[in-house]
């Protein structure tokens, strides 16, 4: 039986402050680019229907089916620490919630879809480009288990978008478990509407912490959970050396998810002052920024709470500000519980971080590959434990750091580990493949300027089993060359 999206739509049942009721703009000749077979499965939307005619008319805007509402949502933010009142969805329609095969909803939007009344001058559409890297880069952190919206499709519009030249457009299907962002609670307590903070606050406690309902103080646990959420998001984007570039208040989803993956990049060398982003001109969502741009962002969210808290303002102030001194308490947890994974070692004390303050180090010193070292040390265990069938990536460290191998090794011995449990351990969260920034723009130049799509497909495979190494796949593992690097990103709005 072939299912369509059987949508709810929950969002546009709220109050019309919320949003604008917007259609997609068709466009003039749509072609399919990739379907996620896997995720449309989960969602319960047959793959068949996808790669339908009327699959590929109701992705690519130019039918809107019977149980859908599509809405633009508004929000504002804070855009590299300058306040912006009003912004929105403005090349983006949410087309209504779909409820996956874990009983969860998750919004279903197109990306890319034309005019909507917060496009800001702008035409609402997407070039190819962008959409290629958030299908691979979105995918990529799936896979490596970090939460993120999704990519259910990619469609070609067969029409040209202009930028700083004339460009192929194409149209992304994201999923979110939804599009709730920080900039969506500021935009209200900026317009000072109380009533509908309140009503958005319950709408995302129901949908994304229905535990909290039962709280004394619902909206302070709210802003806890939310809190916490993101502390752990953070750390799990440093332990892979991923730096999103646009750390913008209205690029934070309270469910925790991953958005907006625009001038983003993963880190080749070690190096925390490492910045892609064209439009960072000041370094302000560096690398080793993040987390500190993360807190920044909450005490925004703080301010937009106080409102909906049971207390006096005094009291309500002190207790979100209690709330956010938690913050660097979580991250460091995640993040020191990550790395100590990434070197096989169980238990946190005061040495443990000190043999891993001195890796970092000699990473930094050396330049050594961020993904590639801890893969590296993951080989090392693999061969002292003679693993039968384990392949090897082709990376060394240099000799400064054999000492230091020494230690931790005597290290895992010292925490009464096995060296096969440290190595299973290692191997499931250092991976061998990442969206490596000269990878993703020789897809996109390959797809862009000659059509030839088949980089892109690979890629996505390779990346879709990031820990299993083969040695028939090992450029999609080495370090960029001189040549290759990509020392800026883009983000193609």
């Amino acid at each position: 039986m072939i299912k369509k999206p059987s949508f709810q739509c929950n969002f546009a049942h709220l109050k019309t402050s919320f949003y604008s009721k917007i259609s997609p703009s068709p466009v003039k000749s749509p072609s399919l680019i990739k379907v996620n077979n896997t995720l449309a499965n989960f969602l319960q939307i047959s793959p068949e229907w996808l790669n339908s005619e009327e699959g590929l008319s109701v992705l690519s805007g130019n039918l809107v089916l019977a149980n859908s509402t599509p809405v633009a949502a508004v929000y504002a933010g804070h855009q590299f620490g300058q306040w912006n009142p009003q912004l929105g969805d403005g090349r983006a329609v949410l087309l209504g919630e779909v409820t996956a095969q874990d009983g969860q909803l998750y919004d279903i939007q197109l990306k890319g879809s034309g005019v909507t009344p917060y496009s800001r001058r702008g035409d609402g559409r997407s070039p190819l480009g962008p959409v290629l890297r958030e299908y691979i880069v979105s995918e990529a952190m799936a896979q490596l288990n970090i939460p993120t919206t999704r990519s259910l499709m990619a469609v070609a519009t067969g029409e040209a978008v202009q930028r700083e030249k004339i460009l192929p457009g194409a149209i992304l299907t994201r999923v979110a478990k939804s599009h709730i962002r920080i900039g969506s609670f500021q935009f209200f307590a900026a317009q000072k509407e109380s009533q509908a903070l309140k009503e958005l606050a319950d709408f995302v406690i129901v949908r994304h912490y229905p535990d909290l309902k039962k709280s004394p103080d619902p909206y302070l646990a709210l802003f806890q959970a939310i809190l916490e959420r993101q502390a752990q998001l953070i750390a799990q984007w440093q332990l892979v050396g991923f730096i999103h570039g646009v750390m913008n208040t209205d690029n934070m989803l309270v469910s925790g998810e991953t958005i907006d993956y625009g001038p983003c990049a993963f880190m080749d060398a070690y190096d925390v002052e490492a910045c892609f982003s064209s439009i960072d001109y000041y370094g302000r969502y560096k690398y080793s920024s993040q987390p500190e741009i993360a807190l920044w962002n909450l005490s925004c969210l703080a301010q937009t709470f106080v409102p909906l808290l049971n207390d006096s303002d005094e009291l309500s102030l002190n207790k979100l500000h209690e709330a956010l001194d938690s913050f660097n308490e979580h991250y460091d947890y995640h993040y020191f519980f990550g790395l100590h994974q990434k070197l096989g070692l169980a238990e946190m004390t005061e040495q443990s971080h000190r043999l891993i303050e001195e890796l970092l180090a000699l990473m930094a010193e050396h330049k050594t590959d961020f993904s590639l070292t801890f893969r590296h040390l993951t080989d090392v265990l693999a061969e002292i434990c003679m693993i039968e069938n384990h392949q090897a990536v082709a990376y060394r460290l240099p000799s400064a750091f054999s000492v230091w191998i020494v230690q931790w090794q005597a290290f895992i011995k010292a925490q009464n580990l096995s060296a096969e449990h440290a190595y299973k351990t290692m191997l499931s969260v250092n991976p061998a493949f990442i969206p490596r920034n000269h990878l993703i723009e020789e897809a996109i130049v390959e797809a862009t300027e000659h059509n030839n799509y088949q980089p892109f497909h690979q890629l996505v495979s390779v990346l879709s089993n990031p820990y299993q190494f083969s040695v028939e796949n090992s450029r999609y593992a080495q370090a960029p060359n001189t040549e290759q690097l990509v020392l800026h990103t883009f983000c193609g709005t």
